[in-house]
C-alpha cells in the first residue's frame, strides 16, 4: 500500500469512528429547565451534540429521587444529582428506606462526570404580608417545595436549624410540584417560602412582578453555631456566605441580615453516570463540560454563580462521608485539563 492509500486509510478510520461516536443516543433525566440541575444537562446535551459526542435525550420536570435511582438501576444514561441524594441511598435511608441494603448496591454503581452548586435555602415573603423572618415562622404556613425529594428535605432541616421547629408541629408546611412553585409563591398559599434560590434566581423574579420580595439570611449565631457548621460539612451540603449586593436575587428582591453579609446552608450536587459507562465516553462528556464552562456559564446569570469548574472538596462535597467518586474517564478529562482532582475522589 503506498503512503498516500494508508494516510486516506487512516483519515477514512477517523472518520467512521467519529460518525460512530455522532450516533451515540443517550438519555438523561434533570429538575426544572430554570434551574442549574437543568440548564447544566441541557447545555451539555447541547455541546456534546455540537462536538459530535452523542446525541442526548433530555427529560425535564422530574424529581430527581426517582431519577437518580432510575440512573443507579441503568435506566437512563445521565442524571442531575444532589449528592444528599446517593448519600441516603447508599444508606437506604429517607426516600430510600425501601431500598434497605439494595440502596449500598445501587450507589456504588454511580460516578461524577463534574459537579455545581445547586442553590441556597433561605426563607422568603412578600413585603405587603406580616411574615417578618425566621422568629416569625412559627404557627404559619411555609410552602417548602415538592411533595418529595431533596428540596423539601433540605428546607425542612434548614427550618429547624434556624428555629427548632417541626413541620407538623410548629408550622403548616405545603408542598406542589415545581411546574406550580411561582403560581403558589403569588397567589397567598402560604405566608412565606423557603426553596432552593439562586444569585439572581429566576422563580423570586417572576414572582417579584406581584409585589416586592423580601429574602431573609440565615441568621448569623445560628449559622456559626456547631448543629449548622455540622449540617453544611455534611454529602451535599456547602457554606453558602457572601456580601450582600442590589438586585443579587434580582429586581424588587430586598435581603434582611444583621450586617452586609447572606449567609445560608447551600446545596451542591453534579452531572451523574452509571459507573458502567464507557471510559472514552465519559471522558468525552466531561471534556465538553470543561471546554465549554463559558457557554454553561452564559446560559443564565446565576450560572456564573454555581462553582463551575471547581474541585476543592469543600466546595464540591466530594470527599468525607461521600459514596460516590468521580468517573475514571471523568478523572482522566480533568486532569488532562490541567485541573488537579483530590485523591479522596478518586474511584
Amino acid at each position: 500500500m503506498s503512503k498516500i492509500s494508508t494516510i486516506l486509510g487512516v483519515i477514512a478510520v477517523c472518520a467512521m469512528t467519529a460518525t460512530a461516536q455522532a450516533q451515540v443516543n443517550l438519555s438523561a433525566e434533570t429538575s426544572a429547565p430554570t434551574g442549574a440541575p437543568g440548564t447544566t444537562i441541557l447545555t451539555l446535551a447541547e455541546v456534546a451534540a455540537a462536538d459530535g459526542i452523542a446525541n442526548i435525550q433530555v427529560t425535564t420536570g422530574q424529581t430527581l429521587t426517582n431519577a437518580v435511582q432510575n440512573l443507579a438501576e441503568g435506566k437512563i444514561d445521565i442524571s442531575a444529582a444532589p449528592f444528599v441524594l446517593p448519600f441516603l441511598m447508599s444508606k437506604g435511608a429517607g426516600p430510600y428506606a425501601k431500598l434497605g441494603d439494595q440502596g449500598a448496591e445501587l450507589a456504588d454503581n454511580i460516578a461524577v462526570l463534574y459537579t455545581y452548586r445547586y442553590a441556597a435555602f433561605a426563607v422568603f415573603a412578600y413585603e405587603s404580608g406580616d411574615f417578618n423572618g425566621w422568629d416569625n415562622i412559627a404557627g404559619k404556613t411555609i410552602y417548602n417545595g415538592p411533595p418529595r425529594g431533596a428540596a423539601l428535605n433540605r428546607a425542612r432541616a434548614t427550618i429547624k436549624l434556624a428555629t427548632g421547629l417541626d413541620e407538623g408541629e410548629g408550622y403548616k408546611g405545603v408542598q406542589v410540584n415545581w411546574g406550580q412553585a411561582v403560581k403558589t409563591i403569588t397567589d397567598g398559599s402560604a405566608d412565606a417560602n423557603i426553596i432552593p434560590l439562586n444569585f439572581p434566581d429566576a422563580r423570586l423574579s417572576q414572582a417579584a412582578a406581584a409585589g416586592n420580595l423580601r429574602v431573609w439570611s440565615f441568621p448569623k449565631d445560628k449559622f456559626e453555631g456547631e448543629a449548622t457548621q455540622k449540617y453544611m460539612k455534611a454529602p451535599g451540603s456547602v457554606a453558602v456566605q457572601m456580601p450582600i449586593t442590589p438586585g443579587m436575587f434580582g429586581e424588587g428582591i430586598t435581603v434582611v441580615s444583621e450586617d452586609d453579609t447572606f449567609r445560608a446552608p447551600g446545596e451542591v450536587g453534579g452531572d451523574i453516570v452509571n459507573k458502567s459507562m464507557d471510559f472514552e465516553l465519559a471522558k468525552a462528556l466531561t471534556k465538553a463540560f470543561l471546554d465549554n464552562i463559558e457557554v454553561f456559564q452564559n446560559k443564565t446569570p446565576f450560572m456564573k454563580n454555581v462553582y463551575l469548574g471547581e474541585t476543592d472538596p469543600s466546595l464540591t462535597s466530594m470527599c468525607g462521608a461521600m459514596p460516590i467518586k468521580y468517573h475514571p474517564g471523568a478523572v482522566a478529562a480533568w486532569e488532562e485539563a490541567g485541573y488537579t482532582i483530590p485523591d479522596c475522589a478518586k474511584p
